[in-house]
């Protein structure tokens, strides 16, 4: 109950932010600035539309998970009404996941309006519902949970703006990790190759969440794959924000 009510006061706070208006207007235009792209690129303009559209909702749905998460409990804490709530019977932990689940809310509803308006530029184009398309989005929504709970680990500890470059190196190390596999194959045996397996194992890895080009294409998927990705998604995620609990538990607001 308590858990509830903080996350729909988050949401309202959050849906209030005009920098998160600001980043789905951008969203909404580049969404439909594919169609101008594939009216002229040489190739299949459905794919065009479907791999930019797939491609702005990520990286924007990144960018207000970012903008916002960042700053969730660090303005409690600047405004100090962290001293008023936690001075109320609520434990620490139904503040942090409340600050959560209302994030997660708001980027549900955000990525439900693109998908609409990318959904409704991809059946202007086929005059069919793209079914498939919404595994895509589906993933990139458990991808934003993730990236939410990793602005809230940094913003238990870290001002908006280190914890805004700390989620974005997060966001951009996840979607690069894969190197890492082609570079231990190239690397002799020794210190360099074991340190670039370890790494490989420990860095996020973002493109589990990545069915883009799969979708787009029209390529089959095991079913083990989605299996496994959405695994990966929820486990990470609930280790991140057991994390940014045990840091909150610690904090001193006296």
């Amino acid at each position: 109950m308590k858990i509830r009510a903080i996350a729909f006061n988050t949401f309202k706070e959050a849906i209030r932010d005009r920098i998160l208006y600001l980043i789905l207007f951008f969203a909404v235009v580049c969404i439909g600035f594919s169609r101008l792209l594939a009216l002229l690129t040489v190739g299949d303009r459905v794919k065009i539309i479907k791999d930019v559209g797939l491609a702005s909702l990520s990286l924007f749905g990144a960018l207000m998970a970012i903008m916002i998460g960042t700053g969730l409990v660090y303005k409690e804490i600047e405004k100090k009404t962290i001293y008023t709530l936690l001075s109320k019977p609520i434990h620490r932990f139904q503040f942090l996941l409340g600050k959560f689940f209302g994030l997660v809310l708001t980027l549900f509803i955000m990525l439900l309006l693109m998908s609409i308006i990318f959904l409704g530029l991809v059946f202007f184009h086929t005059f069919k519902v793209e079914w498939q398309l919404l595994i895509a989005i589906l993933f990139i929504f458990l991808e934003l949970c993730l990236i939410t709970s990793v602005a809230l680990l940094f913003s238990c500890f870290s001002t908006p703006i280190l914890s805004s470059l700390f989620t974005l190196a997060f966001y951009l190390i996840g979607h690069t990790a894969w190197g890492l596999e082609i570079l231990i194959d190239k690397i002799k045996t020794g210190f360099g190759k074991a340190l670039a397996q370890i790494l490989y194992h420990f860095l996020p890895d973002l493109e589990n969440f990545n069915f883009k080009t799969e979708i787009v294409h029209n390529l089959p998927i095991p079913a083990k794959i989605f299996l496994y990705s959405t695994l990966y998604g929820i486990f990470y995620t609930l280790f991140v924000l057991i994390l940014a609990l045990l840091i909150f538990r610690k904090r001193d607001f006296i």
